[in-house]
């Protein structure tokens, strides 16, 4: 099992993959028989664990435990005389070992803007006269490179600056470029419409405070997301996590 394979257990776990990628993921798990057998010791290793986690006084009562037991096992002696096991074990043992540092890693490290900013890809309405332009900031922006979709959608703007789409994805590229106080205001102005991107811009806004540093801020912010926002679970997690 790869790093990836782990990243991806938890993904499909969490609820954080697309329906494509889930339903790939499915389909490997039907076809894939090491695969299988890694997540299912996954699946059994963390769901103990996160029981454990949350039966326990605290995260650092556990952390001790983990010491004490890592401490006690090791100091074993090993036996003059060892079994030979079948290489399975070892590839389940293995596996086993990767989703507890996994989980371990995930439950006790502070979140950080990468890990929430995916903003998939996007597909702009065309609009006569500015179709190519209109092409050349989807490519851009598809292709992460912001700064030329930053200026592509600015010069969109100049002619239709009332489009709240444009003014989003604009406001991501300044957000992916470091340039905060100019996309923090054209959240806060989409924030201020009702507009159906108003949501969005509510959760990219937490999102670019985040980027910032400014944990305090990202949560007051994800706190004023609505429970029927497409994102909502994943601010509800992250909130968890700064808390």
């Amino acid at each position: 099992m790869q790093d990836q394979d782990f990243i991806l257990f938890e993904d499909y776990l969490s609820g954080h993959l697309s329906l494509e990628e889930k339903q790939a993921f499915e389909t490997r798990l039907e076809s894939d028989a090491p695969f299988n057998e890694a997540f299912e010791a996954y699946k059994e290793t963390s769901g103990f664990l996160e029981h454990h986690i949350k039966n326990t006084a605290g995260t650092e009562a556990f952390k001790a435990n983990l010491e004490r037991v890592s401490s006690a096992y090791f100091n074993k002696q090993v036996p003059s005389k060892t079994k030979r096991m079948n290489p399975w074990y070892y590839s389940m043992a293995a596996a086993a070992i990767l989703a507890i540092g996994f989980f371990i890693a995930q439950q006790f490290s502070s979140p950080v803007y990468d890990d929430f900013a995916n903003y998939g890809t996007i597909s702009l309405t065309v609009r006569g006269t500015q179709n190519n332009l209109t092409t050349k900031a989807e490519t851009a922006f598809n292709n992460h490179n912001y700064k030329d979709a930053e200026r592509y959608f600015l010069d969109m703007l100049e002619t239709d600056k009332d489009n709240i789409e444009l003014q989003l994805y604009r406001a991501v590229s300044l957000v992916e470029l470091n340039k905060y106080d100019e996309a923090d205001k054209l959240y806060n102005n989409i924030i201020q419409t009702p507009s159906v991107y108003k949501n969005k811009a509510i959760w990219y806004l937490a999102l670019s405070k985040l980027k910032q540093g400014d944990e305090e801020a990202c949560v007051n912010v994800l706190k004023t997301l609505p429970e029927e926002a497409e994102d909502y679970q994943q601010a509800q997690e992250l909130i968890d996590k700064l808390d």
